[in-house]
């Protein structure tokens, strides 16, 4: 277990304990001691450092050429169970709307399971510049969404970020779509044209044969 990849499960680590502080208030309780008296920028400081491992894993892995099959299947693991956890609890608390809320995680399974499709036929969808901004984006809006439970001024800033968020990550599962269908149709002519070929050989040769094949008339003698 090298340290990017313990990185990463601090930041799963970390998903019990934000969920705590988001809830905090609306419990109506203090979690025995583990949450402070300020829950909500306790909780933003747990939500920002989880989302720091994420740059920094990442960095040290590539840094130090510790890329592993644990770490690449956790790393994203990780980052939907911090996003989906803090998106839900602060649906909870009524900061943010649970449509938007189902549209963002929709797209999160529906991202996966495409790539898992696209990895099971062998061919790996690379994220694109959009997808690799989408984390960052979430990270900004959640946090305003957070800071604004203390400072409600900022709410109308934390929910065009949280429109901003779905609308970013609507149009970055498109380009995956795009780039999904665009190999699955060139696959589909490719087997078909290898189809197409196979018959056409398979014929000649039947054909090839018939032409060499005796003609079967005997001679009878001559009267």
């Amino acid at each position: 277990m090298n340290i990017p990849n313990l990185l990463t499960l601090l930041r799963i680590f970390f998903v019990p304990l934000l969920v705590a502080a988001l809830l905090a208030d609306d419990l109506g309780a203090r979690w025995q001691g583990l949450v402070p008296a300020a829950p909500d920028l306790f909780a933003l400081a747990i939500f920002l450092t989880a989302a720091a491992t994420d740059l920094i894993d990442g960095y040290l892995a590539r840094r130090w050429g510790q890329v592993t099959t644990v770490g690449t299947l956790l790393d994203p693991i990780a980052d939907k169970l911090l996003i989906s956890a803090a998106l839900i609890s602060l649906v909870d608390v009524h900061r943010v709307p649970a449509w938007i809320v189902i549209v963002i995680i929709g797209r999160e399974f529906a991202v996966s399971g495409l790539r898992s499709i696209a990895a099971a036929s062998g061919y790996t969808i690379r994220a694109s510049e959009l997808g690799k901004t989408k984390m960052t984006a979430q990270v900004a809006a959640i946090s305003l969404v957070i800071v604004g439970k203390r400072w409600p001024l900022l709410d109308p800033l934390a929910l065009g970020a949280m429109w901003a968020v779905m609308l970013f990550g609507l149009a970055s599962a498109l380009d995956y779509f795009r780039k999904f269908w665009r190999r699955v149709d060139m696959q589909i002519k490719v087997r078909r044209r290898r189809e197409l070929l196979a018959l056409e050989r398979s014929e000649k040769r039947l054909a090839k044969k018939r032409a060499q094949r005796p003609s079967g008339v005997l001679s009878g003698p001559l009267e």
